[in-house]
Parts: structure tokens; C-alpha cells; sequence
């Protein structure tokens, strides 16, 4: 309402006292409720890939579907690296944790198509005439087994990296797949198990059996379900996960390429951060370290 005021006055001439102060106040309203890229400055999407390209991350980020009970919330990690100021409310729709931090995705590009300017990663083969989008998403814990009797601390571990992959092929048709523990899956469930075990033989004779697509690719579906404790993901996921949503809209989208140069590595314990991991030089690498 603000906003509106403060524009309509200024359009129809209405001297305001300080109006060059009210243009600035009311650009920054503007920004500051759109959350778009034209206010972002050098860290927008637009400042890093362009406008096409910049339309294309915003149109394939997930809207993110978080399992029943679930608080944790990605986040930056510049600004949150602990559960109390990621956690946010456990049903509805959720744009920003309790303490006011926004739900984030660090977005990486790998452009194979023909005519783009030399990727730094691997364009070889199957991956020429590719786009690759890699929206990563950083939780300041992970517990695997939360909430097992009698698990304690086991599977738990400071920091967690996961990911959401989106392959758009020359025809314009796009695929997508999503980390889980140590590979990467498009639906959830027991199917996946020797995807997620990391161990090649186990991932090839689940190829091998139609248990699980090659890579762990599959039609996109413009979501990312994410299961509690482990925060790993699935494209295809329950329903009943449809309670807790982030449309993506609501998501940030950080260009990662500008940080991973200027900004000096921050210590994640054991857990490999992005632009170190394989898929980041190679987008179809089938190990998430």
C-alpha cells in the first residue's frame, strides 16, 4: 500500500518533500516484496548467465515438498550454518525460517549447447547440446536415522549438501534427477536402495533389473520432495509431503559460480561443498561427493 501511494503521487507530479529519498524507499518496497533479480545487483541471476538463460534457472527451480514434520529449511550458509536459525514451521506454505532467513537454492549452470561460450566441465559426448541446471541446497545437519529407536547419534553429521539436477536436452525437453545419500534418484523408495548405497555394481544391476533409470534421471517434474533427517531428495515423491511446501517463487536463487571464485571456501566438515563435488566438472557424474 506503501508503494502504491508513494507511486501514484509521483506519477501524477504531486510534490512529496524528499521525493528523490521516496523514489529510493519505494524502489527498495518494490524489491524488497518481488525478491526478483532486477534489485539483486552483481550477485543476480541476470549479472551471472544473462537474461535468457537467468529466465530459464527462475522457470526450472523446484517447488520444494517437505516430508510431514519435518522444521529444517535450506538456507544460506553464508548467513546460517546452525538448526536454530534454519528451522522453520512445519506445515503450510514456507518462504523463511523462524529467525527470518530465506529458503535458498546455490545455482550452478553447465551450458554444452552449440555456440555457448566453453564450459569449464566436461561437454563431451552424451553431454554436447545439453543445458545442465544444478540447484544445490546447503541444511546445517543431517540425521539419517532421526527418529529410529534406539539410533542415538548415528547418522548424524554437521553440514549437508544436497542437490536438484535439471538436464535440458537440445529439443527443449527436460529431465531431472535429485541427490540421494550417495547417488542420485528420481523416485522415491526402497527401489532406489542400491542407488543410494554409492556402490557402482549395485547402481548398474539396478539399472539393469528397471529399478532405477540410467544416472537416475527421468522426466522433470518441476518438484523436489526432500525426506526429513537426511534431507535426501526424489523428483517423484508422496503426497502427503504436499503439507509443508516452498513454491519457487518464494525460493532465492544465488548464482554459485561468483562465490565459489571471490568467496573463500568455508570449512564444512567432511561433507564436500559444491564446487568440489564431481558433478560440478562433469553433469553426469553419478556420485554426489
Amino acid at each position: 500500500m506503501v508503494a502504491l501511494l508513494l507511486g501514484g503521487l509521483l506519477a501524477a507530479g504531486v510534490r512529496v518533500p524528499g521525493a528523490a529519498l521516496a523514489r529510493s524507499v519505494l524502489a527498495r518496497i518494490v524489491c524488497a516484496v518481488s525478491l526478483g533479480d532486477a534489485c539483486a545487483g552483481p550477485g543476480s541471476l541476470a549479472a551471472a548467465y544473462g537474461e535468457d538463460l537467468a529466465r530459464l534457472v527462475r522457470r526450472h527451480a523446484p517447488n520444494i515438498a517437505y516430508e510431514e514434520g519435518m522444521r529444517a529449511l535450506p538456507v544460506d550458509y553464508r548467513r546460517c550454518r546452525r538448526p536454530d536459525c534454519a528451522d522453520g514451521a512445519e506445515e503450510g506454505i514456507v518462504a523463511a525460517s523462524y529467525r527470518r532467513q530465506p529458503v535458498a537454492a546455490f545455482v550452478h549452470v553447465v551450458d554444452c549447447r552449440e555456440g555457448a561460450p566453453p564450459a569449464m566441465a566436461d561437454c563431451s559426448g552424451e553431454r554436447a547440446g545439453n543445458l545442465y541446471l544444478q540447484y544445490f541446497f546447503y541444511y546445517p545437519d543431517s540425521a539419517t536415522l532421526r527418529g529410529v529407536p534406539y539410533a542415538g547419534d548415528r547418522g548424524f553429521h554437521r553440514h549437508d549438501w544436497e542437490s536438484l539436477q535439471v538436464r535440458i536436452g537440445p529439443d527443449g525437453e527436460a529431465d531431472s534427477r535429485a541427490s540421494s545419500h550417495n547417488g542420485y534418484n528420481h523416485r522415491s523408495g526402497i527401489r532406489n536402495w542400491g542407488s543410494d548405497s554409492g556402490i557402482g555394481p549395485l547402481k548398474a544391476a539396478a539399472e539393469a533389473l528397471g529399478a532405477r533409470s540410467p544416472g537416475g534421471w527421468g522426466d522433470a517434474s518441476g518438484w523436489l520432495f526432500v525426506s526429513g533427517g537426511s534431507h535426501a531428495g526424489s523428483v517423484l515423491g508422496s503426497p502427503s509431503s504436499l503439507g509443508r511446501v516452498t513454491p519457487r517463487h518464494r525460493l532465492r536463487l544465488i548464482p554459485l559460480e561468483p562465490i565459489a571464485v571471490a568467496d573463500p571456501p568455508r570449512y564444512f566438515g567432511w561433507v564436500t561443498p559444491p564446487w568440489l563435488k564431481a558433478v560440478w566438472f562433469d553433469p553426469e557424474a553419478e556420485g554426489t561427493s
